[in-house]
């Protein structure tokens, strides 16, 4: 896999040197590169609200996929009045993901620094680390934390089932609690309650590693790079047809022929390029080289780079054909507890597989406008929004191809060896425990 960091574009033009990609796994490597852990400059009441201050002046933005204020959510918990925990989210369940994987692989200290100091600002004393069981990262990342003996909080690390939804904060939180990774859709929300009933900030892995960083070197020194709305450097991995697939540092604000550039640039002319991941949007390419990347949508697509996984895909695939792979995969993928769940995704896969495989006539095309219109905005969680918006966004960019695919024919790409990963069934962990 392919790691590199772009120098993230600074306002002044100037290039500074990657921030999250540098190499340091072990302990002193990290110490070595980043410096001291620096609890004592935020100490006491006054230093937790310092700190809080810092990350809100900072604007960081969780880098989870929802792009929620990350000083927001450290402000809401340290204000609960009881005694927090923090949650570490390194699941990326996302298959066309590895981005949190390579950071915990490369920089796993960032990480834990970070979720020390998340822990310090809203006076948390105990800090579990989540990672998708069969990995291969939890075993490591107990031997790196054992050799943390001065850290004031408990670790634990849990390894949750390899499950779509199962990375969902609320899914991660019940998993704790319960050893059940399916998320839960009533009050009160985790800040106010999670796991053992107390106070829970969940926070992505690179969220920590940025926040870590803000700590070390200020609100201003991580506004210098990005936007003025999404500053920092974010994590983007970038596959499909491409030199050099693997995960890359990019300022907010590239434009998407830039980013694809970083990876080499395109293996042959391109049809589309997938950003977001399998809750994301397909993007017509060419056209859209200049769409800036970043967690505001952008565009009249309304793109957001999300998790940050972007996937090229070349003018001779069918964006119709991997869509319906991806479509099955998300219904199979469901937690079973809502009908739009059980029976709206299961149903727009087989109408999606229809279109896909030639197989698909107007009426069916409507039924499947009809069940996309009933099922987005009714689920227990945004898992059905999520698949509705991948399944929309392709109806749209790939209207030509649509209208071959009506005619009873399918394009030359429905022929196509399958871009977009997917786990293969062996690897699939059919428990939610």
């Amino acid at each position: 896999m392919t790691l590199m960091a772009e120098r993230p574009r600074q306002r002044h033009d100037t290039r500074p040197a990657p921030r999250l990609l540098r190499a340091a796994g072990t302990l002193e490597e990290h110490r070595a590169a980043y410096g001291d852990l620096p609890l004592r400059a935020y100490a006491g009441e006054t230093g937790q609200r310092r700190l809080i201050d810092a990350v809100h002046r900072a604007g960081l933005r969780g880098r989870g996929g929802g792009g929620y204020p990350t000083g927001r959510k450290l402000a809401a918990v340290a204000e609960a009045g009881r005694t927090p925990v923090v949650v570490a989210n390194g699941c990326e369940s996302e298959p066309a993901s590895s981005k949190d994987r390579a950071l915990l692989s490369y920089a796993p200290h960032l990480v834990l620094d970070g979720a020390v100091l998340a822990a310090h600002a809203v006076g948390a004393d105990r800090v579990v680390l989540c990672v998708e069981r069969g990995a291969g990262l939890a075993d490591r990342l107990e031997r790196e934390i054992a050799r943390r003996r001065t850290d004031p909080v408990r670790w634990e690390v849990a390894r949750l089932p390899r499950r779509y939804v199962a990375s969902e904060s609320s899914a991660l939180v019940k998993y704790i609690n319960t050893g059940d990774a399916r998320p839960t859709f009533a009050p009160p929300r985790t800040a106010d309650r999670g796991v053992a009933g107390r106070p829970t900030l969940v926070d992505n892995v690179e969220t920590l590693a940025h926040l870590a960083l803000i700590a070390l070197h200020g609100a201003e020194w991580f506004r210098a790079v990005g936007t003025d709305t999404d500053p920092g450097s974010t994590l983007v991995t970038i596959g499909g047809a491409v030199h050099r697939p693997g995960v890359y540092e990019i300022a907010p604000g590239t434009r998407l022929g830039a980013v694809l550039d970083l990876a080499g640039g395109p293996t042959e002319t391109l049809g589309a390029a997938l950003v977001g991941g399998y809750f994301g949007t397909w993007v017509p390419l060419p056209g859209n080289e200049l769409l800036p990347l970043s967690h505001d949508p952008a565009g009249t697509l309304g793109v957001t780079v999300g998790a940050g996984a972007i996937v090229a895909l070349p003018a001779t695939g069918c964006g119709l054909v991997e869509t319906a792979r991806v479509a099955r995969y998300l219904a199979e993928e469901s937690a079973g507890q809502c009908g739009p769940c059980v029976f709206g995704l299961p149903a727009i896969a087989d109408d999606m597989e229809a279109v896909g495989y030639g197989r698909c006539s107007p009426a069916v095309r409507q039924r499947l406008t009809r069940r996309l219109a009933m099922v987005n905005g009714r689920g227990a969680c945004s898992h059905p929004d999520g698949a509705t918006r991948l399944v929309n966004s392709a109806l749209s960019a790939f209207a030509a191809d649509l209208q071959t695919h009506l005619g009873g024919a399918t394009c030359r790409g429905a022929a196509a060896d399958p871009l977009l990963p997917l786990p293969a069934a062996r690897d699939r962990d059919g428990s939610w425990r």
